[in-house]
């Protein structure tokens, strides 16, 4: 039974998210409802902490966070967990990843008993399972497509076997290829390896933006922005904008760095693709990626590529 709204000593929705840029995108879906009088705050590491406790005190329904910022504001005390009639657990596999499940147990330590809990996850590891059963009582599970890890099918997975010296060259060569329309983002394993191939492409008069954990807060969301409005059609980033991050006209996905997860793989592949359309994901694979061969090949089998 949900409480009132005047009866409330807190709000009554928490969203979970692994990353600010994903917060930030839920919160801004969230604020079409602001017509209903519906109030939300979305609270993250590098956001002005001051201005997020201050939207807090004065009340919301919904409160959108990243572990780390949720954990904080209600250990400090200033927002209480109580009356969470409702938990959602966006990306609980990325979440894992991340290191985050000690700060998501302390914060739902003392969430009421009798909540409803939504756990939404593209794979399904055993982290997740474990997670699930401890805060979840006798879930449904709904399954959307195969349980099999699978790639979208309206993606048109390439690989490229290079040696590592030479993916720069690789990169340009495909740059160079890309209509005015077509909008890219490249995936490196590092943020030193993400500045360093913007600073390459800037130098060489290609317009790019980037977007990694060593950028400010305010860089991010401009970088994010930048692609989103078109500013620029080349995107460089690390996992942070694996999940989550919708560029709705987004048409090739390069994997610089072949990730160290074929689940992180599927997620890579999956910013493009999206909606019906139709996308391309080039994947540059080094000697030292050859692990991967496997558990690859089943990932285009059964996309039959």
């Amino acid at each position: 039974q949900t409480i009132p709204r005047e009866e409330r000593e807190g709000p009554t929705v928490l969203i979970l998210a692994p990353t600010r840029e994903l917060a930030l995108q839920i919160d801004k879906e969230v604020s079409k409802y602001q017509y209903k009088g519906i109030k939300s705050v979305c609270v993250y590491g590098g956001g002005d902490r001051r201005e997020q406790i201050k939207v807090v005190s004065k009340g919301v329904d919904i409160v959108i966070a990243t572990p780390g910022r949720m954990n904080d504001l209600v250990l400090a005390g200033h927002l209480n967990v109580i009356n969470f009639s409702y938990i959602v657990l966006d990306e609980a596999d990325r979440m894992l990843d991340m290191g985050f499940e000690p700060q998501i147990r302390k914060s739902l330590f003392d969430v009421r008993p009798d909540r409803q809990t939504v756990m939404t996850s593209a794979t399904w590891p055993p982290g997740v399972r474990r997670l699930a059963n401890s805060y979840m009582k006798d879930p449904i599970q709904v399954n959307v497509g195969s349980l099999d890890l699978a790639a979208v099918h309206t993606v048109t997975q390439k690989i490229m076997f290079v040696e590592e010296d030479d993916k720069e060259a690789a990169l340009l060569e495909f740059l160079s290829s890309m209509e005015p329309t077509d909008k890219v983002i490249i995936f490196c394993g590092k943020k030193a390896t993400a500045t360093h191939i913007t600073t390459e492409l800037c130098l060489k008069g290609i317009e790019c933006q980037s977007l990694h954990g060593d950028r400010d807060q305010s860089d991010r969301e401009a970088a994010l922005e930048d692609m989103v409005v078109g500013t620029v059609n080349i995107l460089v980033a690390t996992d942070v904008a694996s999940r989550g991050i919708d560029i709705k006209d987004l048409t090739h996905v390069v994997n610089f760095d072949f990730p160290r997860h074929i689940e992180e793989y599927v997620h890579r592949v999956g910013r493009t693709g999206r909606a019906g359309r139709t996308g391309v994901a080039l994947s540059f694979v080094a000697k030292n990626d050859w692990a991967h061969a496997g558990e690859l090949i089943k990932i285009l089998e059964e996309a039959n590529q």
